[in-house]
């Protein structure tokens, strides 16, 4: 884990959160209705040049895919317009907290093709920056359809990120990252990107950057049994573990969230999502475990994919930002439930003023 800083409050009196590395004040007054954002790090951090201004906080790493949606109604067989839009967990969340004032970069790798283009250029225009998204001339971009309310069909392998190795982590600017997100999705893509993640780990502790890691289970892509094996190690070097209760049941038979905690003993903070029911926050990052639980928002549901990239992307502001745990929880809650009544897996327009309130 990231050692809690004690060298001091950062602007505005406030301590760091435990377990986050420190960082020099530098952000404009937050909107209203938001606690405090958390500072920015400064432009001449360690290990940087100081002709490196406008270096990302957060690094959010790992594939996007062109989404491809039928606009008409029935069923895909019948549709004749389309619709494509990016789809991939951590650049939704990356867009998330951009959204929310974090200078956040999406690192990854696109064909070098019109579709890569097109998701570039949609990523970019929501403030994320893309600086770090290599284009390969000899892969594709993934592609996945939606056969809305019935199937999702992929058309991912070999695409340009399942090329993703640890050689790519020394040209991504890990010296300036306060935070690290990744996913369980990338080491399911191929050897080098089950490779990758170590590496990016290993990267972040060098740089003194904290780590957090979506389990984010796709059955499709391995089975249960090697993306249990595969994940568990991860997670336990990882800061923040999301996860949420059923595939934690699914993969390794733990029901509730202390004894999903029990598998990660090496997390600070493990955040456990359990539906429509209520999300979980068991905390170590102190000498007294605390475990604190925020119910879920009531929300019409119209499609519930990317609503667990919006509850990490709410979760990490504020936990960023150093709010308590009950504030990170439903912040959360808020973004989830603002992606639930969207059929997109990014909905845009929640701004940097979005309340936290749940209940």
């Amino acid at each position: 884990m990231t050692d809690p800083s004690g060298t001091g409050a950062p602007s505005g009196g406030r301590e760091p959160a435990p377990g986050l590395p420190e960082a020099a004040p530098g952000l404009p007054e937050p909107a209203p209705g938001l606690a405090e954002p958390a500072p920015r790090l400064p432009e001449t951090a360690p290990g940087l040049s100081e002709t490196a201004p406008g270096l990302p906080e957060v690094l959010c790493i790992g594939e996007t895919m062109a989404m491809v949606t039928s606009t008409d109604a029935g069923p895909l067989v019948t549709a004749e317009t389309f619709s494509v839009s990016p789809g991939g967990a951590e650049s939704n969340l990356a867009q998330h907290l951009a959204e929310l004032g974090v200078r956040t970069a999406w690192v990854s790798a696109l064909g070098a093709d019109p579709l890569g283009d097109r998701l570039l250029a949609a990523i970019a225009a929501s403030g994320v920056d893309t600086r770090w998204v290599s284009r390969d001339p000899d892969a594709n971009t993934g592609v996945y359809v939606k056969d809305p309310g019935r199937k999702v069909y992929y058309y991912r392998k070999g695409s340009a990120a399942s090329r993703l190795s640890p050689e790519h982590v020394a040209g991504w600017p890990m010296a300036s990252a306060r935070w690290v997100h990744v996913s369980g999705i990338t080491p399911a893509l191929s050897p080098t990107c089950r490779a990758l993640l170590p590496a990016v780990v290993d990267a972040a502790r060098a740089a003194g950057a904290g780590v957090s890691l979506d389990v984010n289970y796709r059955p499709a892509l391995w089975s249960t049994a090697e993306a249990a094996a595969t994940i568990q190690p991860l997670a336990d070097r990882a800061d923040v573990v999301l996860v949420g209760r059923d595939e934690a049941e699914v993969l390794w038979g733990t029901p509730t969230a202390e004894e999903i905690a029990a598998l990660f003993p090496g997390a600070g903070r493990v955040v456990v999502k359990d539906g429509d029911v209520e999300a979980v926050e068991v905390d170590r990052t102190s000498a007294t475990e605390v475990i604190t639980r925020v119910p879920a928002r009531r929300v019409d549901v119209v499609e519930s994919v990317g609503a667990g990239d919006a509850f990490g992307g709410g979760y990490l502001a504020a936990l960023l930002r150093g709010d308590g745990a009950e504030d990170r929880l439903a912040l959360g809650h808020s973004l989830a439930a603002w992606v639930l009544g969207s059929p997109n897996d990014y909905r845009s327009g929640h701004g940097p003023t979005v309340r936290p309130e749940t209940r």
